[in-house]
């Protein structure tokens, strides 16, 4: 790690602690250049696969941003959307995996989207399993009627 105050490429390590419940460390840094001190954080990258054979970090903002479209006029409010936003960056950490498909992205949505709202899941569904017809919105409510309240949707 360069110093960032004059550049020497040699720095000593003072202090680690976990932070971002885990996901990151943050790090305590001392130059013995310049004497000067500073924090780094080192975070483990998750990364997505695309259908197009692209890789990009996984972005839980992007997370919530798509599920906030799918929530657009519906009694849903940001900490909800946080919340749910954490819950599948949880999820797909949990799989151990450092490259998640984004087909998985899109199934470990679904879940806290369905318990969160049901009208937001059929909009989010409808584009993410790309429904052709009103059977396919059909099929899917009918499926929705017979699950247990707070049961997660059925990957598909």
């Amino acid at each position: 790690m360069h110093c960032p105050f004059c550049r020497n490429p040699d720095t000593k390590v003072i202090d680690s602690r976990s932070a971002d419940d885990g996901a990151a460390i943050r790090r305590r840094r001392s130059c013995p250049e310049c004497g000067k001190r500073f924090t780094t954080q080192e975070n483990v990258l998750l990364m997505v696969a695309k259908r197009s054979g692209v890789t990009e970090p996984f972005s839980r903002e992007k997370i919530v941003a798509g599920v906030r479209r799918a929530c657009q006029g519906r009694p849903v409010g940001e900490d909800a959307l946080a919340k749910l936003g954490q819950r599948v960056e949880e999820a797909l950490r949990a799989t151990g995996a450092a490259e998640i498909p984004s087909h998985e992205v899109g199934l470990a949505i679904l879940g806290p989207l369905g318990e969160l709202d049901e009208v937001a899941y059929l909009r989010f569904a409808s584009v993410y399993r790309s429904f052709e017809s009103l059977d396919d919105f059909a099929r899917e409510i009918d499926e929705l009627r017979q699950r247990a309240p707070g049961e997660h949707a059925p990957p598909r």
